[in-house]
């Protein structure tokens, strides 16, 4: 069986084979008139000069962190850290790096490629969007196998560690940098996208009711780089970091378990697997023209659905022969069926098809405080189901991959649901990526002055991003409860594999209780950090925009064109700024908690943040992406349309709801995981030098 690794790069050539399809596809559609294509121009430069700038930033980072762990590695002869960490530290990072990036690029290049296609058809523009953000989703895991299986082979054949165990524990390992990058990747690349749309909304639409994208407005190219840097670059980061994460964390307790290397193949077939039933799915996503919301997602659905549903035929045969275990194929479809189950809840809470988020635009009849309020309502309930939806994924994959039998084998079944859950993520990546380009093809329609139905139906396409951007952020934080369990007990078994004593773990001990809170405190400061941080930016643009309508005379008469640059330099030079202290947050507590209170505390930590930071991230994502919905629900002719005082009150609670959503929700996930793996890393720093020890 370990010698059937290679399928790994068989899986990454297809997905890097069929990216470059549909990039060359998309390429080779019209951009457009001259003024679409200036425009086009302009968000890529401003995309490519903060990209830059912040890999500028992250680099410096991860050149400190590298000397850490290279002292650590070979200062200590590999007790402290195995010595090849230090170098996965850095092609994680790569490779969480280039996704975002690749993403990036070709979503600039769709924009106007999609709202020119859009001139022609609703199908056509859904299309190329859709075809855009599969070249990112598809990049995402085509690295991601690629990265997986390059340090398999370099371990076990390169360097010959034939102990699937100590595979195991070392590659678990090497999750941390894609963990690094995709946190400094979604805050900041949030926090950029969210100012430049907070500002532009406040002063554009609010104060001087001009419409969304209207080329008036100082801030709206920044606002059209942001969706490319934040909910593009960012995501690919964020969403190969969980990729990733799940395969390596099964591989460790796939070890753990006792099934050896077949254990470790397993996930990586599920991978293999998943990627060519997304491409099969992808075919299946088209549309007709004057097509509702209801039949556009019906269209996103079929491919989804369709994706999933082969994975799950073709999981049957390859764990029989694999493992020989019909309940860890239960598992897998725990994961399957649950990741689904999330899609789908997360769409009914926040597509304006659906009751909860047509009341919420019934609430703007009352004003901005309602809408409010009753969006923090729609958010919080909707945890409920997304819990409930992992917990039972959870018992369930437990038990019927022989939890009772074997303690290990059970928690080997949680592993490999999370990472059924993410195994069709190709297509699940596109439907979430398309989004942005959509937004952006309908910023380009308004700018350039399009007929009236182009925009009509780059908002139907962009009403679908929103929708479809919460269930991929739904995919990423449930597989990110699973994989951050995982973790969870890969590092309980590398502390307690290097130390004689028997780690104390019950809710009585204060070390576990005082960790717990610790982690609990740490979802809030970190949230309040990325929320501050849009503040902060923000304010600077609403300032900005102020500025130049009273300055520059002939604005609001299209007489003079505003000083788009500025706005796009205040952006990144904020989102550069304010994103250091919450990243650094969640590097050094997991560290300095452990230093304190020792491993225990630690457990205590990751136990706190992955519930809390589960329940936090589902409210905020939901409660942001129905705000987002209620207002174009608003925008289509419902309760007074554009511009009435029913408009007003809900573009405020867009404004509140476009941070949740867009920075604290998703980056929250990075954070649960990335507090394990930093944990995991530093366990030998910890077992060695801590208080506990001393007392």
């Amino acid at each position: 069986m370990e010698n059937l690794f290679w399928i790994g790069f068989v899986g990454a050539l297809i997905a890097g084979l069929f990216a470059v399809m549909q990039a060359k596809k998309v390429m080779t559609y019209s951009e457009g008139t001259d003024r679409m294509k200036k425009i086009a121009a302009s968000i890529r430069e401003g995309a490519n000069a903060y990209l830059k700038q912040q890999y500028t930033t992250v680099f410096k980072v991860f050149v400190v962190v590298f000397v850490i762990l290279l002292i650590m590695a070979f200062a200590t002869g590999g007790k402290m850290l195995s010595k090849f960490t230090p170098f996965a530290f850095i092609t994680g990072g790569v490779f969480s790096m280039l996704a975002g990036f690749i993403g990036m690029k070709i979503a600039t290049a769709s924009n106007a490629r999609t709202a020119q296609a859009a001139s022609e058809s609703l199908n056509k523009g859904l299309r190329i969007a859709f075809s855009s953000g599969s070249v990112m989703g598809f990049t995402v895991v085509g690295l991601g196998m690629l990265d997986i299986t390059m340090w398999y082979f370099i371990l076990r054949f390169a360097f010959g560690i034939a102990d699937p165990v100590q595979i195991g524990n070392i590659m678990v390992m090497n999750g941390m940098g894609a963990s690094f990058m995709a946190l400094f990747a979604r805050v900041g690349g949030g926090i950029y996208t969210k100012a430049a749309d907070v500002g532009a909304d406040l002063v554009g639409k609010v104060e001087a009711g001009i419409p969304e994208d209207d080329p008036r407005n100082p801030a709206t190219i920044a606002d059209n780089v942001g969706d490319n840097v934040g909910d593009v670059a960012g995501m690919g980061a964020d969403l190969y970091e969980s990729y990733v994460g799940s395969i390596l964390a099964t591989f460790s307790l796939g070890a753990i378990a006792g099934y050896g290397f077949r254990g470790m193949l397993l996930p990586l077939l599920l991978a293999v697997t998943g990627i060519i039933c997304s491409i099969i799915g992808s075919f299946l996503v088209k549309t007709k023209e004057d097509a509702t919301q209801q039949s556009l997602l019906k269209s996103l659905r079929t491919g989804t659905y369709t994706a999933a549903i082969l994975a799950a035929v073709i999981a049957a045969p390859l764990t029989y022969v694999v493992l020989g275990n019909w309940g860890v194929y239960v598992a897998i479809l725990c994961g399957l069926i649950g990741g689904c189950a999330i899609g789908y809840f997360t769409e009914y809470y926040t597509s304006d098809t659906y009751k909860p988020t047509q009341e919420l635009a019934a609430a703007s009849e009352t004003g901005s405080a309602t809408i409010i309020i009753g969006g923090i309502s729609l958010g919080l309930k909707s945890t409920m189901v997304s819990i409930l939806i992992v917990a039972a994924a959870v018992l369930l994959s437990f038990f019927c991959a022989g939890g009772a039998q074997s303690f290990n084998m059970g928690l080997y079944g949680i592993g490999i649901a999370g990472v059924g859950m993410l195994s069709t993520l190709g297509i699940t990546l596109a439907t979430d990526a398309y989004g942005p380009v959509a937004d952006n093809a309908g910023g380009i329609a308004e700018m350039s002055g399009l007929p009236e139905e182009v925009r009509q139906r780059t908002d139907a396409l962009d009403s679908l991003g929103n929708t479809t951007a919460a269930t991929g952020k739904g995919f990423a934080i449930g597989s990110a409860s699973l994989t951050a369990l995982a973790l969870l007990v890969s590092y309980v078994d590398i502390v307690q594999s290097n130390t004689t004593e028997v780690l104390d773990l019950s809710l009585t001990n204060p070390l576990m209780l005082v960790g717990l809170f610790i982690g609990a405190m740490l979802t809030f400061v970190f949230s309040a950090f990325t929320m501050s941080a849009v503040q902060k930016a923000a304010q600077s643009i609403v300032v900005e925009v102020r500025r130049q309508f009273r300055s520059i005379p002939g604005i609001m008469e299209y007489k003079a064109d505003p000083d788009y640059a500025s706005c796009v330099a205040l952006c990144t030079k904020g989102a550069l700024h304010e994103m250091v202290a919450p990243a650094l947050l969640a590097i050094i507590v997991p560290i300095a908690t452990g230093l304190i209170l020792g491993p225990i505390g630690v457990v205590g930590l990751l136990g706190g943040v992955s519930v809390t930071g589960f329940a936090m991230a589902v409210f905020m994502s939901n409660a942001g992406g129905a705000w987002d919905n209620a207002k174009k629900y608003i925008e289509s002719g419902h309760h007074g349309g554009k511009g009435s005082d029913q408009h007003k009150a809900a573009v405020v609670g867009d404004t509140v709801g476009d941070p949740f959503k867009d920075t604290s929700g998703p980056s929250l996930n990075i954070l649960i995981k990335l507090c394990s793996t930093v944990s995991i890393v530093f366990s030998g720093l910890i077992l060695a030098f801590n208080l506990m020890n001393i007392l």
